[in-house]
């Protein structure tokens, strides 16, 4: 998998692994090989024998990858048999509690009394949530500034000092400052209410431009391109049959994540359109191609 140890997918992986292995009797082991935006490990997957044996946990991160870089060793659309989607994860609008925004209106009304005075941070330039805000901004019809940092905790950082005004981010890393009651969200990016923040509204409640907007990330499975549909759909079998089990809706959701399973032909739909999404932001946003 491309992520290193310890994080979210990390987690997701290691506890999907643990369904499969015991749907297909066989022993399933996740080896990390992070680094380059996910191209070394999906590298080894793309080379791999298409038996079913060698598999690779994609993600909106693969479709910004794709669209980022000027060259790849190999088409992210191509290359891979998609199997199934493992996880939806949300995105949120977070300022400090207690300033001068209560709603997301308030932010975008005074976004659009002071053309290119908001500031949005979020994590490094070519992240989805650096992309999401780019979009969001563009959706919204906004001038505002989304200044990148070098991760999490130091956007936060430079929200609480006032630096930037807002940040747009994953949800999961932010929860502890949210129900600690230090930042608070003014909005999810998805299609409807995140089930962890249900008193939260999606951004497309706000209406007007933001009527159909719609960003979270996610993540699934996918093996090397030639493996027979009938591999493909024995696994896709198993991963739904794990996804749809009670202890692992209930892991990943302690892990701020939404088990959702999918058929292969919705996977590929989901990384063929987030590929074409994120390639038009980049270009309009005028970020570099790396």
């Amino acid at each position: 998998m491309p992520n290193g140890p310890g994080g979210a997918a990390d987690l997701t992986a290691r506890l999907m692994a643990q369904k499969l292995a015991s749907g297909l009797g066989l022993s399933v082991i996740v080896e990390n090989h992070p680094g380059a935006g996910g191209i070394v490990a999906g590298q080894l997957v793309a080379r791999a024998e298409p038996d079913g044996h060698t598999l690779l946990l994609i993600s909106s991160g693969t479709a910004v990858t794709q669209a980022l870089f000027k060259t790849l060793p190999f088409d992210s659309t191509t290359a891979f048999a998609p199997i199934s989607q493992m996880a939806s994860f949300d995105l949120a609008i977070v300022v400090p509690a207690g300033g001068r925004f209560k709603t997301l209106a308030d932010l975008l009304g005074y976004a659009r009394a002071n053309p290119g005075k908001l500031n949005i941070g979020t994590p490094q330039i070519g992240t989805t949530q650096n992309l999401a805000a780019e979009l969001f901004k563009s959706a919204a019809g906004i001038d505002a500034q989304v200044v990148p940092f070098n991760g999490t905790p130091p956007a936060i950082t430079a929200l609480r000092g006032g630096d930037v005004d807002a940040v747009l981010d994953i949800l999961g890393p932010l929860m502890g400052q949210i129900t600690g009651g230090s930042l608070l969200p003014l909005a999810v990016l998805g299609a409807k209410r995140a089930q962890q923040l249900p008193s939260v509204p999606s951004a497309r409640e706000s209406g007007g431009p933001l009527a159909t907007f719609d960003v979270t990330s996610w993540n699934g499975l996918a093996a090397p391109a030639k493996t027979s549909p009938a591999i493909v759909d024995r696994l896709n079998r198993e991963m739904l049959a794990g996804l749809a089990q009670p202890d692992v809706k209930r892991k990943l959701l302690d892990l701020n994540l939404v088990a959702q399973g999918s058929t292969p032909a919705q996977l590929e739909s989901l990384l063929t359109s987030d590929i074409q999404r994120w390639s038009e932001v980049i270009a309009k946003a005028r970020i570099p191609r790396q």
